[in-house]
């Protein structure tokens, strides 16, 4: 508590990491948390959105499936983890207020600006400008939250800002089948990219820097170099970076290729779902508007929740012993991989739908133990280029090869073995499902280095 002038106290954020006490309430760090949460939403929303207009893109454009998983993956991932590298530096010593804002316009006008593509080359080219917009929004975020929150409660409230990723793949898959099904995938990229530019002005005018507040001088950034070298000295930060990597490959590759599994392989199924669908609540959806609502609402909701309830469940866990925080992402990645197979296997539509609600809701839990155990094992000046590191080999392996390889292996069983587009696409996810195996055994192995590498 502090004394004002006129003898009143005022309450200032206290740290119990020893940080000095910042000048304003403890219930702004909700406020801006709340305001990177939809900055986060919005992250993913004009990223994926691509998912559900893919269709609509390969037959507009008459692309190959290997053209829509480099759209979707490659060219993206190839820019945004050589931008979030560059922009993590920034943020460790500058305003991350003004690099989050500006990240923010810059993405949503080139998501808006997609909507003019004629051709393969100037979307590509397009969805690179995405893509270095939003290098700069989480390693930037992951920082600030780090500041706003105590450690006790850091996984947590990471977990709360990566149930931002889910509601905007439901915002993505909704917003992008209703309207390309009423004016076509190219106002559904407009409409998209609109909403972020409101929100940069709303960041840039509201949201506070804790460096700029605080009384103390700040800690300087340490070189890159230092950075590289202090994190290859710690067993957790090499164990879990490859496991990010391969659920961000996992993910990704299944995320881009979904929404083209149930229309190729249940079609006609999916024709008579939405005429029930429309004829019990008295709409007038086309399939894709109903497969975008559909997988929208089932991965957005539950996917939020994973991620919401696996940070809070790792804090409760890790007061105790925080090498326990890795045995609930752990468990979720091993099982996600017979349910998803089931999935892809059953001749059903409405078994698929309702299995991939406990799909949405296990693919997210990882998120709170896994950036929250990059932020305990570094010092405060290392957060940004920690997270925009590890976001690096998740988005290059991830995003950059994720979907380029379920495309191309849907290409090849499709032509190359003439099994058609249907099995095509039904066995590269089922191959690339596969490996989520790997990602449970590390986390394993991460928990037995954990308390050894954290950071008092």
């Amino acid at each position: 508590m502090l004394e004002t002038p006129g003898g009143q106290s005022k309450v200032r954020l206290s740290r119990p990491e020893g940080d000095p006490h910042l000048p304003y309430g403890p219930r702004y760090p909700t406020y801006g948390m709340s305001l990177l949460v939809f900055a986060n939403v919005l992250n993913a929303l004009d990223r994926q959105i691509v998912n559900v207009l893919a269709e609509r893109i390969k037959q507009d454009l008459q692309l190959a499936d290997w053209q829509i998983g480099a759209i979707g993956g490659l060219a993206f991932a190839l820019f945004y983890t050589v931008f979030g590298i560059v922009i993590g530096r920034q943020a460790e010593r500058r305003d991350r207020r003004l690099i989050i804002s500006i990240s923010l316009a810059t993405w949503s006008a080139f998501t808006a600006l997609c909507g003019l593509a004629q051709n393969f080359v100037q979307l590509l080219l397009l969805r690179v400008g995405v893509a270095i917009g939003e290098a700069g929004c989480t390693p930037a975020s992951h920082s600030l939250i780090s500041d706003y929150v105590p450690k006790e409660r850091r996984v947590s409230a990471l977990g709360i800002f990566s149930a931002g990723a889910p509601l905007g793949f439901l915002a993505g898959m909704a917003l992008g089948g209703l309207v390309a099904d009423g004016f076509g995938w190219r106002a559904a990229f407009v409409a998209a990219g609109l909403p972020g530019l409101l929100l940069s002005l709303l960041l840039l005018t509201t949201l506070r820097e804790p460096r700029n507040l605080r009384a103390a001088a700040p800690t300087p950034a340490s070189s890159l170099r230092a950075t590289l070298s202090y994190l290859a000295s710690k067993r957790t930060f090499r164990v879990l970076v490859v496991t990010g990597s391969l659920i961000a490959f996992i993910g990704y590759g299944q995320g881009l290729f979904i929404v083209s599994f149930f229309l190729r392989c249940h079609g006609d199924e999916l024709v008579g779902l939405t005429s029930e669908f429309n004829a019990a609540f008295g709409f007038k959806l086309q399939p894709l508007g109903f497969l975008g609502i559909a997988l929208g609402l089932i991965a957005g909701i539950t996917g939020a929740i994973g991620a919401s309830l696996g940070g809070l469940l790792a804090d409760c866990l890790g007061r105790r012993d925080p090498r326990s925080s890795m045995i609930i992402p752990g468990v979720t990645s091993f099982l996600l991989v017979p349910i998803f197979i089931a999935v892809l296997s059953t001749s059903s539509i409405k078994v698929a739908l309702s299995m991939m609600v406990a799909c949405g809701a296990l693919s997210t839990v990882f998120a709170g133990p896994l950036f929250g155990a990059f932020q305990s094992i570094v010092p405060r000046h290392m957060r940004a280029t920690t997270a925009a590191i590890l976001l690096f080999s998740m988005n290059l392996v991830g995003l950059g090869l994720g979907p380029l390889t379920v495309g191309a292996l849907s290409d090849w069983i499709n032509i190359g073995l003439g099994y058609g587009p249907a099995e095509g696409v039904r066995w590269s996810l089922t191959v690339v499902t596969l490996v989520g195996l790997v990602p449970a055994a590390l986390f394993a192995t991460a928990r037995h280095s954990l308390g050894k590498d954290e950071v008092s």
